[in-house]
């Protein structure tokens, strides 16, 4: 893995997709272990280096609202089993380069699972005037 700079300039949300049971079923007991063992080590590392402002899996059972007046709810929140979002991590880098290199070292790439890479906005690029708020 790359060594960063000490503090990124940008905040990045990755999200992980294809991230559903279907991936992880195949597993045996003592993979499932090394992978969160994989998993665990690689969330330190990026929080040793000051690089996680926070993450956390998504339980797969959710709802789906949508409509004008938002009358439509569904169970979701996926269609398909590549779209099961199974978590995500704000990260600090200092650029969308860094910032997908941070997500180069995610464990589950070899199961399948890929990993979106996001720039974090202050505002919205479609509705002139909204903007985030933090905490």
């Amino acid at each position: 893995m790359t060594k960063y700079s000490e503090f990124g300039d940008q905040t990045y949300l990755l999200l992980f997709r294809n991230a559903g049971l279907e991936v992880h079923r195949p597993l045996s007991a003592n993979e499932r272990l090394q992978l969160t063992v994989h998993w665990n080590e690689w969330y330190d590392t990026l929080a040793a280096q000051r690089r996680v402002e926070q993450g956390r899996p998504l339980a797969p059972q959710g709802k789906v609202v949508s409509g004008v007046h938002g009358h439509r709810v569904v169970d979701g929140p996926y269609v398909e089993g590549k779209e099961v979002i199974g978590g995500y991590l704000l990260v600090r880098a200092v650029n969308l380069d860094e910032a997908t290199e941070i997500a180069k070292g995610c464990p589950s790439l070899p199961l399948g699972v890929t990993v979106e890479v996001r720039p974090v906005s202050e505002f919205s690029q479609v509705l002139e005037g909204v903007r985030g708020h933090g905490p």
